[in-house]
């Protein structure tokens, strides 16, 4: 019994689904709640087009929505990596090799929401879903 439960690979990947989509969709509603009109300043200023920064809602809010319901989790999870090497690279970039105050990396946040979100491009959705596909994009 315990051993069926340790080896599930399906409720980490659940766990994973939800703490980076739970996360990411806190950063989307501050931006719904307070405006995101600095992101487009900020995509102006690196060469992007202004309007760009609607992708804002769609990789912090809309992505992180479907991959917590386990709906388009694949596709969901890349948008979500996209949005973070956008940000990396438009805000971030002067902290690439840095240190926090406190010793450690300036950008594990943003890291974390990376990272976090290929694992799950990569591991795909998992049992636990409301999809209930068992297509590639699943």
């Amino acid at each position: 019994m315990i051993d069926r439960f340790v080896n599930n690979s399906d409720l980490g990947k659940l766990i994973l689904r939800l703490l980076v989509g739970i996360l990411l969709l806190f950063h989307g509603i501050a931006k719904l709640q307070h405006g995101y009109g600095f992101v487009e300043q900020m995509l102006v200023k690196a060469g992007f087009p202004g309007y760009f920064s609607h992708l804002v809602l769609l990789g912090e809010l809309l992505a992180p929505f479907f991959m917590i319901l386990g709906i388009y989790t694949r596709q969901a999870a890349l948008i979500q990596a996209f949005v973070m090497l956008i940000a990396i690279f438009v805000v971030h970039t002067g902290e690439l090799f840095s240190t926090s105050l406190h010793g450690g990396y300036a950008l594990e946040l943003q890291a974390f929401y990376l990272f976090g979100s290929l694992a799950v491009f990569f591991f795909g959705t998992g049992r636990f879903n409301l999809a209930r596909g068992k297509g590639p994009w699943d």
